[in-house]
């Protein structure tokens, strides 16, 4: 009888390990239900699973309640609205629809902050991965004393190499892998000349009106400049006001890959940044002396304090001379993250994965023949 039991346990793990040889299992992202509000990390995730449909991978959004807000109605918006049908049209489910059926060959991937939903499933046996976009997230549900692996999460993905860096610093035995945010192709210049519009982006949404308000009063010369919090837009109406503005206004201290000046940078709209507490990889460069630097990419402060007068600045030059000509060149010089350089990023990192989970599972049948071996020997030795 326990021998057929093992002969059972094989089976079942090569049935598993031709699944995972198939793309013929599943891989749930969890994600927040952002009530039709923009934001970029779960754009990401979205992305992520759009491109492995493409490659022929069953990825799915995993949400919690049925009433998902996917699409807008008489109460507001829904994601649709701001990312997109194609990505509406993604495959869905809701853990309350009790629909969710994970098996041993599936992965389901959690962010970064979402410690107890990691606790919560800890029993199930399919492969558990992190998906840590930023850093700050990283302890806010976490209890102390405890770690990813604690719920039997060992890999995580995460976006750069800084941060994978971090990551390991506070959880040593896990396995990193690095996907790049891409910046999407519709970021763009304006086919038309730049209009005295400043674009403008921050965490704490107070302190982009702070810093229009500051700027006003310190200059009131410029009170016909306009400045346009592209907080909440549509992804390509975004795109389209940061392309036509002659500059851009950052502020992000926790920010963990820094897309927003990114997305200036190929729209080719100069950036007035405070540099976040996590220095971009895209940021710095090393000298010939084999120092890090700060790129000349952007105009970079340490404080918000004085970024209506770099503001200031920017603009007596920009109308007298245009844009510099050297910012251009550097902005220019920036590393590119491509959708083409994501997508090869996300088949390189996925298929690791999986090849990783067929090694766990290969590794299980050389236990469980181990086990097999032993207790014949044993029966041998009482017969």
């Amino acid at each position: 009888m326990s021998e057929q039991v093992e002969v059972n346990k094989i089976e079942q793990a090569n049935i598993i390990l031709n699944k995972l040889d198939n793309k013929d299992f599943g891989l749930y992202f969890f994600v927040l239900d952002t009530k039709g509000n923009p934001t970029g990390g779960v754009a990401n995730i979205y992305e992520h699973v759009k491109v492995l449909n493409e490659l022929g991978y069953k990825a799915t959004i995993l949400h919690e309640k049925n009433d998902y807000k996917l699409r807008g109605d008489a109460d507001g918006k829904g994601l649709v609205d701001w990312l997109g049908e194609e990505y509406g049209e993604l495959p869905h489910v809701s853990i309350e629809s009790q629909a969710l059926n994970i098996s041993t060959q599936d992965f389901i991937i959690i962010p970064e902050i979402f410690a107890n939903v990691m606790d919560q499933v800890k029993a199930f046996p399919c492969k558990k991965v992190v998906f840590s976009q930023s850093y700050d997230y990283l302890l806010e549900l976490l209890p102390r004393g405890r770690r990813w692996t604690d719920f039997g999460f060992n890999d995580v993905i995460t976006t750069t190499e800084k941060q994978s860096n971090f990551i390991k610093s506070l959880f040593p035995s896990i396995n990193t892998h690095i996907v790049p945010v891409a910046i999407a192709d519709y970021f763009k210049p304006s086919d038309k000349p730049k209009i005295p519009l400043i674009s403008i982006l921050t965490r704490d949404p107070s302190m982009a009106d702070k810093i229009a308000k500051m700027f006003y009063l310190q200059f009131p010369i410029y009170k016909w400049v306009t400045f346009r919090e592209l907080r909440g837009l549509p992804k390509e109406e975004f795109a389209t006001v940061l392309g036509e503005s002659c500059l851009a206004v950052w502020v992000d201290d926790v920010s963990g890959f820094g897309t927003f000046p990114l997305e200036a940078i190929k729209s080719e709209t100069p950036i007035i940044g405070k540099m976040p507490s996590l220095i971009p990889e895209w940021m710095e460069q090393t000298d010939e002396e084999g120092k890090m630097t700060i790129r000349n990419n952007g105009i970079w402060s340490n404080t918000h304090l004085n970024i209506p007068e770099l503001i200031s600045t920017f603009l007596k030059v920009w109308l007298e001379d245009g844009t510099p000509k050297d910012l251009i060149e550097n902005m220019a010089n920036t590393p590119k993250y491509t959708t083409e350089s994501q997508k090869e990023a996300i088949e390189t990192v996925y298929g690791t994965l999986v090849e990783n989970r067929k090694v766990e599972i290969n590794k299980l049948i050389e236990i469980i023949n181990k086990e097999e071996s032993k207790s014949k020997e044993i029966l041998k030795e009482e017969v």
